[in-house]
């Protein structure tokens, strides 16, 4: 990956298109988080139900704060606190922000802001998911991506080999009231790290 990679990558989602990417976990599938008829490609390149929700991505934390107001400080600090990192995110979403990523749960946001250094410039927030087949093996290597998406997407990045293991998915919707959270994927970042940010589960 290069500087032009990160330029590219916004140049693509702006216009519509589908791009694969390297996170800081596995290799992703992600388009423009409000655009329906990109939104509509990725779910049938993935072979993936539309009525299931994705996660908003954005590179870089601050740019996740400020398009999520709404959001309290005990949850903000948290956030401040794990992220960026291969956590992903469910908060509470009043205003019912990105509905295309909320699905059929729109009052849910999926938010996830990796490690990935050479993507910080990318300023648009992307809807994004791992780029596999509907219940398919996350790939960790460019070559792991079925060739069937690499083949259907607009821009395909080569990060190298990845962790390969999936972000750690933790429900954050209770947590400005109550401080509670829970693990709903256990993953890349183990509960023992999370409750050293967060607190008991």
């Amino acid at each position: 990956m290069s500087e032009s990679a990160s330029a590219a990558f916004d140049r693509c989602v702006a216009g519509g298109g589908l791009v694969v990417f390297p996170a800081d976990t596995v290799y992703g599938l992600a388009c423009d988080a409000e655009n329906p008829i990109a939104v509509q490609r990725l779910y049938q390149l993935k072979r993936r139900a539309m009525e299931k929700p994705s996660a908003v991505m954005f590179f870089a934390l601050e740019r996740a704060l400020t398009a999520l107001p709404e959001l309290g400080p005990r949850t903000r600090s948290a956030l401040s606190r794990m992220l960026p990192g291969g956590v992903s995110v469910l908060l509470p979403n009043p205003q019912r922000r990105f509905p295309l990523a909320s699905a059929t749960d729109p009052g849910t946001l999926g938010l996830r802001v990796p490690f990935v250094d050479l993507l910080a410039a990318v300023r648009r927030p992307v809807l994004q998911s791992s780029a596999n087949c509907a219940g398919g093996p996350d790939p960790r290597r460019l070559q792991e991506v079925p060739e069937l998406i690499r083949a259907g997407a607009d821009l395909v990045l080569d990060g190298g080999e990845l962790p390969g293991t999936p972000s750690t998915v933790v429900d954050l919707r209770q947590f400005e009231d109550t401080g509670t959270w829970t693990v709903i994927r256990s993953g890349a970042v183990g509960e023992r790290e999370l409750g050293e940010s967060l607190g008991g589960p």
